[in-house]
Parts: C-alpha cells; sequence; structure tokens
C-alpha cells in the first residue's frame, strides 16, 4: 500500500495577512480543494494507494462534505489532544483543545502527530520552563496517538532530527519511535520522516542514499511498518523518492515554491502522477 498524505498547514491565510492563499474565499476553501483534487485521484485504486488530506479545524467538516460517495480522498485533523472526553469521565473541559473523539464525529479518519512543527511548539513550551527533555515530548505525542487510536483513526506519525542532531540520529529516531510508539497498535500507523536539517529556504535536501538509509533503519526498528517521506514529496524529487523501494509514499505541503508560493491543487495532481505513475493502474 501506498500513502499520499497532504498537509495544508495554515495555507488558508489569505496573502492579505501574509499567507499563501489565492485559491478561494475561507468558507469554500476547502471544498475547493477537494472539489479539485478528488476526481483526479480516482484513477489510481483505493487498495493500492490512499490518499489523507489534512486540513486545520475549522474547515474539517466542510472538506468531509465536499466528498463524494466514491471519493478516494480521507479526511484528517492535524493533530489531536492527549486526552478526551469519556463517560463517567471528562464531559468536555477541553477549552482550546481537539480531542480524538470530536475529530471522528466530524467525519475524520486520520489524524497527523509528531509533526516538526508541533515538536517544536512543546519543545518551546518545555524551554520556556528551563526544561529540555526530548522523552517528555515524545511521551505527550505517544499519548496523542493512543486517544487516535482510541477514537478509531488513522495516525501519521512523524519524526525527524535537527542539524545539531544529526550526527547521533539513530539514537534520536530511535527515541522517538521507543517512546513515541509505546502501546500503540502499529498496524493503524504510518511513519513520515522529516529530515528537519534540509527542510527550508536555502537548505540542501537529503539525498537518495541518507533517505534510504533511514527508512531502512525505521523498518527495521519497527517491525517493517510503512515509511512515508515526510521532508516534502514535491515535482522535483517524486521520481527519485519513487525509486527507493523502502519509501511507501510521501507528505505534500507547498507545491510552488517560487513567485505565487503556494498550494495549488493542479501541481498537487502532477506530483501524485509524478510519484505513482501509471501504479494503481485504472480504478474503477
Amino acid at each position: 500500500m501506498k500513502h499520499i498524505f497532504l498537509n495544508l498547514k495554515r495555507f488558508d491565510i489569505t496573502k492579505e495577512y501574509g499567507g499563501v492563499n489565492s485559491l478561494a474565499e475561507l468558507p469554500e476553501w476547502a471544498s475547493y480543494i477537494i472539489k479539485n483534487t478528488q476526481e483526479g485521484l480516482k484513477k489510481y485504486r483505493k487498495e493500492e494507494v490512499e490518499f489523507i488530506h489534512f486540513f486545520p479545524e475549522a474547515h474539517l467538516m466542510n472538506a468531509v462534505e465536499a466528498l463524494e460517495k466514491d471519493s478516494p480522498v480521507m479526511i484528517g485533523s492535524q493533530g489531536v489532544y492527549r486526552e478526551d472526553a469519556a463517560v463517567g469521565g471528562n464531559f468536555g473541559a477541553f477549552t482550546t483543545n481537539r480531542t480524538a473523539s470530536v475529530v471522528k464525529v466530524m467525519g475524520c479518519g486520520a489524524t497527523l502527530i509528531g509533526h516538526c512543527e508541533e515538536r517544536n511548539d512543546k519543545k518551546g513550551v518545555l524551554k520556556k520552563a528551563g526544561i529540555w527533555d526530548p522523552i517528555a515530548v515524545n511521551g505527550l505525542l505517544n499519548e496523542e496517538i493512543l486517544c487516535a487510536q482510541a477514537a478509531g483513526l488513522k495516525v501519521l506519525y512523524c519524526i525527524g532530527e535537527s542539524a545539531k542532531e544529526q550526527e547521533r540520529w539513530k539514537e534520536v529516531l530511535g527515541e522517538q519511535l521507543e517512546t513515541g510508539l509505546k502501546g500503540v497498535d502499529k498496524k493503524g500507523v504510518v511513519i513520515g520522516y522529516e529530515p528537519i536539517w534540509s527542510i527550508g529556504p536555502g537548505k540542501t535536501p537529503a539525498g537518495k542514499e541518507y533517505i534510504t538509509e533511514i527508512a531502512r533503519f525505521i523498518k527495521e526498528k519497527t517491525g517493517g511498518m510503512d515509511v512515508v517521506y515526510g521532508g516534502g514529496l514535491k515535482a522535483d524529487n517524486a521520481k527519485m523518492l519513487a525509486s527507493i523501494e523502502e519509501i511507501d509514499g510521501g507528505l505534500i505541503a507547498l507545491t510552488h515554491f517560487s513567485e505565487n508560493i503556494g498550494f495549488y491543487p493542479e501541481e498537487y495532481l502532477e506530483i501524485v502522477h509524478l510519484y505513482l505513475g501509471e501504479q494503481g493502474g485504472e480504478g474503477e
């Protein structure tokens, strides 16, 4: 099974306010993306490739409502809280937090946990208290995964090493996997590998040999879990990533990186085609 994930971050912010959204007004933004991607993905067989779009919370229900009955797209949230409501327990004291049960009821089938931006936020909060404890961050993410699975959600769990951590990447990634996946049903999780040191303008992208080595390590460490490349599946690396046997898909975010920077559905579909080619054949 191949996995193509789309993380739409806060690409809903219009250019007027410093964002990259030139697709649609806010109320129609999610439905515009769904309507302009789902048809083009129908040619791939559902049993051979899955497509999950992760939206900010404000757009989840609009995205779900835009799905056709035979849509190949699943909607996912950009994370869940580490606690949830329960009969006889907490019935809703979660101000500002998004629980897994609510995400499920909204119509989502998956969630994104441990993205480098989420990890940085958690690390930043701890740093304010004078604490540097990566294991604590991994433990919080583990609680999120467990809540997501209890609600019946699939999980994309992201791991990665920074520039300072690169020389000891085995230790860093090994800890993220060991603590993050403790007590987790691995069949419901896909690992997203983010080489944080190579992501962003002016940075050197990770090469094929490096990515292959990391993917092999993850599969050995996890007993063969599916691994996708989370450093950004793009038009210029799609064919290279497709040639790596140990990589089972990718995470797409921006599709255009110069001039009119942003996410564009037609470019997304082209990236998918470059990666999958005719793999999976024509859908029914």
